[in-house]
């Protein structure tokens, strides 16, 4: 085995045990903000929905990887909370199997409604009114003054728009490129069109 190989097992099964060793906190992080009412719950069950088929389809039911499911991308919903929880500075390439592993283990140790809580709270999604916006609650409340369980369909589905690049989007003025991938989930909601590959995270598929 090779010395590069080696390390990057190690590397690897570091990240794994990074996440056992932190989820006692990253759980009771998680249930305080569902006791909160910020937490998967507190959407509706259409948003939701609606949420996970844009950005991890296949949720319900990985242990954190999916690089099969066509619109999903390498991300899945668990790598995404992991690039946020286990690094101050993410960098491609080997970051990406801290990343993995990272996810993985916390899908060993938390249920699948406490992760989806913390990624509602940690979730980026660009410049609001009074800066830079974190959490889709905060966002919710700072752009439309409601809960994200009392928006309207176009307002939700702009917020789930910007999740894929928040510093492009802007969601305080007429973003015509926002309002265009707004357009593009609205399709793929509706079942009237479909991602081109796995990797259609844009869903060129839906224009």
């Amino acid at each position: 085995m090779s010395t590069l190989l080696l390390a990057a097992i190690v590397y690897a099964g570091i990240g794994y045990y990074d996440a056992l060793r932190d989820a006692t906190e990253l759980k009771i992080r998680a249930d305080a903000l569902i006791a909160a009412k910020r937490g998967p719950d507190d959407l509706t069950p259409t948003k939701l929905e609606q949420l996970l088929r844009v950005e991890d389809p296949t949720f319900w039911h990985h242990n954190g990887l999916d690089i099969q499911t066509s619109g999903a991308g390498l991300t899945t919903l668990t790598q995404s909370l992991a690039k946020r929880l286990a690094f101050h500075h993410f960098k491609p390439g080997i970051g990406k199997l801290r990343q993995t592993t990272y996810a993985m283990g916390l899908e060993q140790r938390l249920s699948k409604r406490q992760i989806l809580a913390l990624f509602l709270d940690t979730a980026q999604l660009g410049r609001g009114p009074h800066g830079w916006m974190q959490g889709m609650f905060v966002a919710s409340e700072q752009m439309y003054g409601r809960q994200p369980a009392n928006l309207t369909n176009r307002e939700w589905l702009s917020l789930i728009a910007v999740l894929i690049a928040p510093g492009q989007y802007n969601l305080r003025a007429g973003d015509t490129k926002l309002n265009d991938r707004v357009r593009r989930i609205e399709r793929l909601l509706a079942g009237a069109c479909h991602p081109q590959s796995g990797r259609d995270v844009w869903l060129e598929g839906c224009t």
